[in-house]
């Protein structure tokens, strides 16, 4: 038989013979690998879906006409466009090759739910139009009742309709955002058959209507006209005709055109970020696998060295035996990998339903799996086990032949010339990846350089790991001695009798530990530094806001603010809108307000120059900003509009504190003749001297109630609902983490069994000496909680400094707080512990059922 058939042979024997040993190498790498495998199908489905949506909203329409100047800006995906003349519609229904044109109208909109309380607007956009004639051009088909045909008639989707309790003749409010007492004519599903164009709600009203709710300057307006081609003429046939029809400043674009413009919005911004997330913790999850892999075979390896040795002395060479051990892990990580492919669809599935639950739904549709979501994962979870194992393997095939003929032992320390190399390389990563970290933290900021220090801080604590972990382990288990006798004593010792191998199983779990530890550290910071900008911006006593979530609720009315300035427990209220412009040629967010009024409630610090002399073509700028821009008091500024206007700008403030301000203030004067669709995303209120809170909360709740019943919260509940969005990050992260905090507990159970395993003769004497079962499993345990501690602890240690230096390095500002939340960590140090309790009670119960006579007399 050929070399290569002998090492097939090895190895399909050795995997039948040792497959008990190898379930924790299968499983960890099936873990890692559903991961990666339903974040692939899952971004391809999402894709796919988006795809598939945008291209239903838009099958009818051959050609859009919009404004040509789009202004962008952070935090507006897809920019922002003026309006067109809507009777441009029917002056493009005369072109030849035009078959229909329609002016749609498109702005945000939430409907209140028959409980009082606004539908959507966590996540997906709420929005209203008007209703298209034309069925080719609405994507939209009624499933019961009639279009709308008077004011104050809506038809809405099926999906809101159902998260808001409403139903056929209903009355309701529309927030657009002044509320708009609508009556339910219709209900209508998204194409044939779906409940809405994705998880979004849409209202449809009158074209009069809703041109008066959503446009800048009411009827008369429209967001685009829609235009359908007759028969024979193509797209790009059909912009050709209409566009010499065209005002200035108007463009027409194909459908297919637009079409994928939206698609690349979600692609590009949405959908990178989402699966690029994913995709970092399935790449910290095979991570923590690669060590749980290794682990095993390096303990499987030692405890074959007689049976390696007998090979090589039967003629076996060092490349069959080094073969042999790799094949070995190639058919492990093959088989797991293509059982993780499978697990994949499921993980998918349960990814999509946690994003739901925590109130971000995702569009629905069949799933779509790609080339690549098969391929990679398969090749990932191949190389992961054939990488994991090769060091092993090399050590495997170096066994001498003269080994079969004397006892070896598989507990090796990590001392002598290995110990002082590994001592060495550890350091100069700590001596180098320490400062690093620090200088990207505290010198430019740089989140680059922390990057870079913080994997090199990582590399040598990996290095260093067998090398503290016998007196790591000597020092957290000092106290078993005292409180559990014997068996802690042994636990403790057994526990640091193989630094290397502690260390390698420790260190799974010290990753993953350290990854929760930097997020709750991260966010907790977040928190802080909300709190206290609402503490020292914030001087009111109540703000009305709205819910929302990224392009989601429609605001608040700016006439509220005036609405409750007039109640007598009030002393003060101010509304804080948003809008945007091209400042300077940059896209910026302007804060819209009554800058002198603002000032009387949040507090913007220093003020050089006057807030109440901006008028109608100053800005008030932060000291931060104007720093950044070059810009002094007095000086002039060109701000450019979405209705193709600009003009001249000058700085008549300057304010120290951003805060809840921004770093751009203008009048709702200045701002009126260019605005869109006019709102407020809060409503700061301070109450008079000698008014109760909650006589002042009370009364501002009724007056705002016919505003379509805003939320109304104290500044503890205004700080808190600010930091809802971090407390949605950490249950994601937690969630996504759990996996690889998984994968960490399987390799230390299957190292102690494992060790257990070779310690059969050593356990059978214990036994035979008298130690009882309950001795023997607490023994385990103890064991198992003390390599869990080990992890643990250099986790928090890692994770708590790694999250100072994250913290710092993406502060820019220097406004940023830094916060430890000593109870979340506590809470992590407690579960990693009772996790390596948990860990250890398979084995425990494993090593107390050995039968005595039988483990004495084992070799």
């Amino acid at each position: 038989m050929s070399p290569a058939g002998t090492t097939l042979r090895i190895s399909l024997r050795s995997l039948r013979a040792h497959r008990r040993r190898l379930a924790g190498t299968f499983l960890s790498i099936l873990l890692g690998v559903s991961f990666l495998a339903g974040t692939m199908v899952l971004g391809d489905t999402l894709r796919a879906n988006f795809d598939t949506l945008f291209a239903d909203a838009n099958a009818g329409t051959d050609a859009v006409v919009r404004s040509a100047d789009v202004l962008d800006s952070p935090g507006t995906p897809g920019g922002v466009r003026a309006p067109v003349e809507a009777a441009l519609a029917a002056r493009l229904r005369t072109v030849p090759g035009v078959a229909a044109a329609e002016a749609s109208v498109q702005g945000a909109g939430q409907l209140v739910g028959s409980d009082g309380k606004p539908v959507g607007g966590q996540g997906p956009p709420t929005l209203a139009g008007n209703w298209l004639a034309d069925p080719e051009l609405n994507p939209y088909r009624l499933a019961e009742g009639r279009a709308p045909a008077a004011p104050g008639e809506a038809v809405v989707n099926r999906g809101a309709a159902r998260s808001g309790g409403l139903h056929l003749g209903d009355t309701t409010v529309l927030r657009t955002p002044d509320p708009l007492r609508i009556t339910i004519v219709g209900i209508a599903t998204f194409g044939d058959s779906a409940d809405g164009m994705g998880p979004s709600t849409f209202t449809a009203l009158t074209t009069e209507e809703a041109a008066a709710r959503l446009t800048p300057k009411g009827a008369g307006q429209a967001s685009a006209v829609q235009v359908r081609a007759t028969p024979g003429t193509s797209q790009a046939e059909l912009v050709r005709a209409i566009t010499p029809y065209l005002p200035a400043g108007v463009q027409a674009v194909t459908g297919a055109a637009a079409t994928a413009e939206s698609t690349a919005q979600v692609s590009g911004r949405f959908l990178t970020m989402f699966t690029t997330l994913l995709l970092v913790f399935a790449g910290i999850a095979l991570l923590v696998a690669t060590f749980t892999i290794h682990n095993t075979f390096a303990i499987v390896v030692a405890q074959r060295t007689r049976e390696n040795a007998l090979l090589r002395a039967l003629g076996a060479a060092r490349g069959q035996v080094l073969g042999a051990t790799l094949a070995e892990a190639l058919a492990v990580g093959l088989l797991a990998s293509l059982a993780g492919l499978l697990g994949g669809i499921g993980v998918a599935t349960g990814l999509k339903a946690l994003f739901a639950a925590l109130g971000f739904s995702l569009p629905t549709g069949g799933t779509v799996i790609s080339a690549a979501a098969v391929l990679l994962p398969l090749l990932v979870g191949t190389v992961v086990a054939a990488g994991s194992a090769l060091l092993p393997a090399v050590r495997a095939g170096r066994t001498a032949p003269l080994a079969a003929l004397r006892e070896t032992a598989v507990d090796r320390a990590a001392d002598g010339r290995a110990g002082r190399a590994r001592a060495a390389l550890g350091g100069l990563l700590l001596a180098a990846g320490v400062p690093l970290a620090v200088t990207g933290a505290t010198g430019g900021p740089s989140v680059v350089l922390t990057t870079a220090g913080a994997l090199a801080v990582l590399a040598g604590l990996v290095v260093l790991g067998p090398v503290a972990a016998a007196l790591a382990v000597r020092t957290l288990g000092a106290p078993l001695t005292r409180l559990r006798g014997v068996p802690g004593t042994l636990a403790r010792r057994n526990a640091a009798r193989n630094p290397r191998r502690t260390a390698a199983t420790a260190t799974a779990l010290m990753i993953g530990v350290a990854v929760v530890t930097l997020f709750t550290v991260f966010g907790a910071s977040i928190r802080a530094t909300l709190d206290r900008t609402v503490d020292d911006s914030f001087a009111g006593d109540l703000a009305v806001t709205a819910p929302s979530f990224g392009a989601g609720g429609s605001g608040l009315s700016p006439r509220l603010a005036d609405a409750l300035a007039g109640l007598p427990e009030v002393r003060q209220s101010v509304g804080l809108g948003r809008g945007v412009a091209r400042v300077d040629g940059h896209g910026r967010t302007l804060d819209v307000t009554d800058p002198a009024r603002l000032a009387g409630i949040v507090d913007l610090g220093r003020v050089e120059g006057s807030l109440g002399a901006l008028g109608t073509d100053g800005l008030a700028v932060s000291r931060a900003e104007a720093d950044r821009r070059g810009w002094r008091l007095g000086g002039s500024v060109t701000v450019g509009f979405t209705d193709g206007t600009s003009g001249p700008f000058t700085v008549r403030a300057v304010y120290d504190a951003a805060g809840l301000a921004g770093d751009y203030l203008v009048t709702r004067e200045a701002w009126a003749p260019h605005r869109g669709q006019d709102s407020d995303t809060m409503v700061a209120v301070a109450l008079r001297p000698g008014v109760p809170l909650a006589q002042g909360r009370a009364a501002v709740e009724r007056a705002a109630a016919p505003f379509g019943n805003p939320q109304v919260q104290d500044r503890d509940q205004y700080a808190a609902s600010a930091a809802s969005g971090v407390d949605m990050m950490l249950s994601v992260v937690y969630a996504l983490l759990a996996l690889a905090v998984l994968i960490a507990l399987l390799g230390i159970a299957n190292t102690l069994t494992l060790a257990i395993h070779e310690r059969t003769r050593e356990l059978g004497l214990l036994r035979a000496v008298g130690q009882t079962r309950g001795q023997l499993r607490g023994m385990v345990r103890w064991e198992s909680v003390l390599v869990a501690a080990f992890g643990t602890v250099g986790g928090l240690g890692l994770g708590a400094f790694l999250g100072w230096a994250l913290v710092k390095a993406s502060d820019a500002a220097g406004t940023g707080s830094f916060a430890i939340p000593p109870l979340q960590l506590a809470v992590v140090l407690v579960a990693g512990l009772l996790a390596g309790a948990v860990a250890g009670l398979r084995p425990a119960g494993r090593a107390a059922r050995l039968d005595v006579l039988r483990a004495v007399a084992s070799d």
